[in-house]
């Protein structure tokens, strides 16, 4: 299988982003849609300039969201997964790093299966808080 395309993510991407989002929050029966698609879209808009926010594919087909200061990354969708997407997002945050974290919801179990092959342990269990209302899980990962 050939290598995604990965790269930075700009404005005009941002549509394509929150279709990712959009897609997987309407087929995910166990979570809530919270926000409208196009609030999601404007979310995605304002971290622009403050993320390291990279994409997969042509067109958009996964993106990864970090806070490059904290380490944190803030999210993180597929819209085909076993396809080497999330997995070359996550070499691309990996890299110059020693430690990275997230938080996932608990019911996520495939997510959290992709972490911890990914290096990712679990280091809190996080409760319920709004918008979705749905414990979290956080993870860690050092070099």
């Amino acid at each position: 299988m050939p290598e995604p395309l990965i790269r930075r993510a700009s404005d005009a991407d941002v549509p394509a982003m929150a279709a990712v989002v959009n897609g997987w929050v309407d087929a995910t029966a166990w979570m809530p849609r919270v926000h409208a698609p196009e609030v999601l879209e404007g979310h995605l808009r304002e971290a622009l300039p403050m993320r390291e926010i990279w994409i997969a594919g042509e067109p958009v087909e996964a993106y990864l969201s970090l806070d490059p200061v904290e380490g944190k990354i803030g999210g993180f969708y597929c819209a085909r997964t076993g396809q080497g997407l999330g997995k070359a997002l996550m070499d691309r945050a990996k890299e110059g790093r020693d430690r990275l974290y997230l938080h996932t919801h608990e019911a996520n179990a495939g997510a959290r299966r992709f972490y911890a092959r990914e290096g990712f342990v679990e280091t809190a269990r996080l409760p319920a808080e709004p918008p979705e209302n749905l414990p979290e899980i956080r993870m860690e990962w050092t070099r």
